[in-house]
């Protein structure tokens, strides 16, 4: 194993900081267009939050600056109260992500789809088996632990993918559609393993979701991109009471982007997303 794909257990504490994420005027360009345009963000620490927009809005683009995937234009973030251009090491010791598209491998079991996480992660030796075994059962994949995962339901699939992203116990957890392409019942499911490990690791939690019974369920509070830049920011409650009594996330939603809504993005965007309900369904 290359020793550069290894994620070194954290060494420095974090400087005094109130806020989990945040970013003062993020902005990202290709060719001249401003994907994402003078974002800010304050999330508090334990907070589940939500990006929302439409296709193009700018949410991935986002996530991708703030995991240090994708370097900014202009405009600073902080995670877990470091840097994520000058202290892009310290920040990815201390997130978890869950991508979109499948992250656990198939041809392995559950169990040694989490050793491998543990070792990416510099877990000790001593107290990876531990881990691990504490990790399948608060999923609810300890019967299923030693099966291969090709063999999974979606919603196995996606609890064994959030234990992955959770074996380090990272600060700050960033999950992209979590619940894309599972039923009512796995979805679910899911949205109580997000709740626990909240409660039990005092997780943030920045998620992304097309889903308003997700965003209005989970979140404590949530953002809603267009065109690049934050349309409206506060809580379900706050910004449903903005549009009226009876009012949904889905009217705000129809509010915050004027109504013009692309229909379904890229080719390429319409493919990925058909490509991880099929491997999820």
């Amino acid at each position: 194993m290359r020793r550069s794909a290894i994620v070194q257990p954290p060494s420095a504490a974090a400087p005094p900081n109130e806020f989990a994420v945040e970013a003062e005027g993020l902005t990202r360009r290709f060719d001249g267009v401003a994907a994402v345009d003078h974002l800010d963000l304050a999330i508090a620490p334990g907070t589940i939050f939500g990006l929302l927009g439409p296709n193009g809005a700018g949410k991935s683009t986002a996530i991708k600056m703030l995991i240090t995937l994708l370097p900014p234009s202009s405009g600073t973030a902080r995670v877990a109260g470091f840097d994520v251009v000058r202290e892009a090491s310290a920040v990815r010791r201390r997130i978890g992500y869950v991508p979109q598209l499948l992250s656990a491998d198939g041809a392995l079991t559950g169990r040694e789809n989490l050793v491998l996480s543990g070792e990416l992660y510099c877990i000790p030796r001593a107290e990876r088996a531990a881990r691990i075994a504490d990790a399948l059962a608060f999923m609810g994949l300890a019967k299923v632990g030693d099966s291969l995962v090709r063999t999974y339901s979606g919603g196995m699939v996606r609890r064994l993918e959030l234990a992955q992203a959770m074996l380090h116990q990272p600060e700050v957890l960033f999950l992209d559609e979590p619940t894309i392409g599972l039923d009512p019942v796995a979805r679910r499911a899911v949205w109580d393993r997000l709740f626990e490990s909240r409660r039990r690791f005092d997780v943030t939690v920045l998620l992304t979701t097309h889903d308003m019974e997700e965003a209005a369920t989970l979140c404590d509070a949530l953002a809603i991109l267009h065109a690049g830049r934050i349309a409206v920011q506060g809580s379900p409650a706050e910004l449903t009471s903005e549009i009226g009594a009876g009012a949904t996330l889905e009217d705000v939603f129809t509010h915050a982007v004027g109504g013009t809504v692309e229909e379904g993005g890229s080719y390429r965007d319409v493919r990925s997303t058909r490509r991880t309900a099929t491997r999820l369904g």
